[in-house]
């Protein structure tokens, strides 16, 4: 899978680089908005090979790609050329939705950069819980305290890296909200707090507070920081812009937080942290329970963010937490069962691979591969998950387990479960073998409706040496597939072939079968033949960047075609007078499925020509 071109082609797809307007990635999934949704086809881009599923919800826009979308990722970062969340112009026709939605879109946006940090930190204190446990370290020696230091670094300056994220979704500079969540957690004022003397700034009283850590400060005062930038920007006269603009923000920013912001911040931290701790002593089972059961809902919904703040309050003045993770362990542990439960149950080639893969990447924290491409799906292995993950749920509420480090919860993740209570780990191990069990076992006594193997069909019905043929869609010059000045043509890395320089603008159906891509920049189309051959005809290079300017095409995927079909008419002295190679590869892109494949020699090629020989028999040696 070329996962270079997948961010190109999902690009084109969502209305091009103007359109889209913040763009972040997490584990699996690319997050995006845009200045006008109707623009995106959402349907094309869930069509795209590579693409696991489209999900609309918290306010964002989220392609679900699986381990590979930071490569997806950067890729379209460098297409858009401009910062994230600085592309395109002012925003149109954008729908924001409810209050809850946009609560859920700021929390989700301002802590997607920050995943990293918190998770590579949560990992080296699970690594020292393991050193300490086993006597490979001591927790009095240097070592253990520089490491420990290392780990904590990203949860005592949360605030500075939460500030890069809010910026992002405010639209405002990173570095000013940066610097004034580091101007929060100055030593100066963590001295004035220890000295426990009253503080005023100009006769107004400052209520300090211990802000390492925090979440909700320093998201509304980047809030209120976004607005006194524009402020700023109109009051600076252009010629002192330069200084006066950054000192004005500076001025009248960080007071406000440290007067009033700032605490109120604070005070709704301690407010929903002991709204928690008080259902927690009242039901222990409860939060676990639900989020055991209902964490695939909220993914669905997007709402998946919403205790976030929650729990890296809890680990950050605590050392430990109850809100996300015994839950999140219950529900991760639980998909992966489902998921390889229909593993082994299904008939289905395919999905007996992705079953295996995402089920496995489910048992290790990474459940959106399993929930959109096999459970959510096949619906009842979603309903087992979800019963499996509120039963586990309950048994971690009520034994009293916490998660001591922000880690993605699973089996790679465990050792996030050792801490000062040594009973812990072994409440989360029982933990897993209760998700695993109820769910493997609903999962077989429920079933699930086994989608038909068309490939292993086809197979029965076809000899198992046949030969087929790729007729050429075009008439000009037949060129070898090295001679594209694209590695990713010319390498055959999204399959072999060869390449045509067209004589005439007209490109037509070299098989039979059903269009799977087709991009509203009308430069390139997919077929999968009824053979069971897939075909790309890519026309020109870089001619995305025309976004349909000269192509002439009434395709749409899912069309049924036949050999010789007319599919795009294109201008090739106009594409070629803006400076694009029109140079068109045709490409078998399963081509690894037809170990003798042979090509015809260079030289001119007419319509429906034999080009391209293939055979799936055994490979000779």
């Amino acid at each position: 899978m070329d996962y270079n071109q997948l961010g190109l082609d999902i690009l084109a797809l969502v209305g091009g680089q103007g359109n889209v307007s913040k763009l972040t990635h997490c584990a699996t999934r690319l997050r995006m908005e845009f200045n006008d949704d109707s623009l995106v086809e959402a349907k094309a881009i869930e069509a795209l090979p590579g693409v696991i599923s489209v999900v609309e919800r918290g306010g964002q826009f989220q392609i679900v790609v699986g381990n590979n979308v930071q490569q997806t990722f950067r890729v379209l970062q460098k297409a858009i050329g401009q910062p994230v969340g600085k592309a395109g112009g002012q925003p149109k026709n954008k729908a924001k939705g409810g209050i809850f939605t946009q609560i859920i879109s700021v929390i989700s946006t301002t802590f997607t950069p920050v995943i990293p940090a918190i998770t590579g930190a949560g990992m080296i204190k699970a690594l020292l819980a393991i050193l300490k446990l086993t006597g490979a370290i001591s927790a009095a020696s240097p070592t253990y305290h520089l490491l420990n230091t290392i780990a904590d670094a990203a949860f005592f300056f949360l605030p500075v890296l939460l500030a890069y994220g809010a910026s992002i979704k405010f639209e405002c500079n990173p570095i000013l909200a940066m610097t004034i969540a580091g101007a929060l957690l100055h030593p100066n004022l963590a001295q004035m707090l220890a000295a426990g003397s009253p503080i005023d700034f100009i006769g107004i009283p400052v209520r300090l507070a211990d802000y390492a850590g925090s979440v909700l400060p320093i998201i509304f005062t980047v809030w209120l920081m976004s607005y006194i930038e524009r402020f700023a920007e109109k009051v600076s006269p252009t010629m002192i812009k330069f200084f006066t603009k950054p000192m004005i923000i500076l001025l009248v920013t960080t007071p406000l937080a440290l007067v009033a912001v700032g605490p109120f911040g604070i005070f709704l931290n301690d407010l929903v942290a002991s709204g928690a701790a008080v259902i927690d002593g009242k039901a222990s089972w409860l939060i676990p329970m639900l989020m055991g059961g209902l964490q695939p809902f909220l993914v669905i919904t997007g709402t998946a963010w919403a205790m976030t703040p929650i729990a890296t309050g809890q680990l950050s003045k605590n050392g430990f937490e109850m809100i996300n993770g015994p839950g999140m362990l219950a529900s991760n542990i639980a998909q992966g069962a489902a998921t390889l439960c229909v593993a082994f149950r299904t008939k289905n080639k395919n999905l007996r691979q992705l079953a295996s893969s995402a089920g496995f990447t489910a048992l290790l924290g990474i459940t959106e591969p399993s929930l959109y491409g096999v459970t959510l799906k096949l619906r009842r292995p979603l309903i087992a998950a979800m019963i499996g993950g509120g039963c586990a749920g309950v048994y971690a509420g009520v034994s009293g387990l916490v998660r001591y480090a922000f880690v993605s919860p699973g089996l790679a993740a465990l050792p996030a479960f050792i801490g000062e209570n040594p009973m812990n780990i072994v409440h989360a191990l029982i933990t897993c073998v209760i998700a695993i069990v109820v769910t493997f076992a609903l999962t077989w006594i429920l079933g699930f409706e086994d989608p038909v193997d068309e490939e292993a069909v086809a197979t029965d019905k076809a000899p198992s040496d046949r030969d087929e043929s790729l007729h050429s869609p075009l008439a000009g010059q037949l060129v070898a597939l090295d001679q594209v000045n694209d590695d990713v043509f010319s390498q055959g890395l999204l399959g072999k072939g060869v390449a045509i320089v067209p004589e005439q603008g007209v490109l037509r159906a070299p098989v039979n079968g059903e269009v799977v891509t087709f991009l509203p920049s009308k430069h390139a189309v997919g077929i999968k033949a009824d053979n069971g051959m897939e075909v790309l005809i890519h026309i020109g290079i870089d001619t995305v960047n025309l976004n349909g300017e000269h192509f002439t095409s009434q395709l749409q995927v899912g069309d049924r075609v036949k050999t010789g079909d007319e599919l795009i008419r294109f201008d090739i002295a106009a594409i070629s007078a803006l400076g694009y190679d029109i140079i068109t590869p045709v490409l078998v892109v399963n081509s690894e499925q037809y170990p003798q494949l042979s090509c015809r020699q260079p030289g001119p090629v007419s319509f429906g020509e034999q080009i391209v020989a293939l055979n799936a028999g055994e490979k000779k040696v």
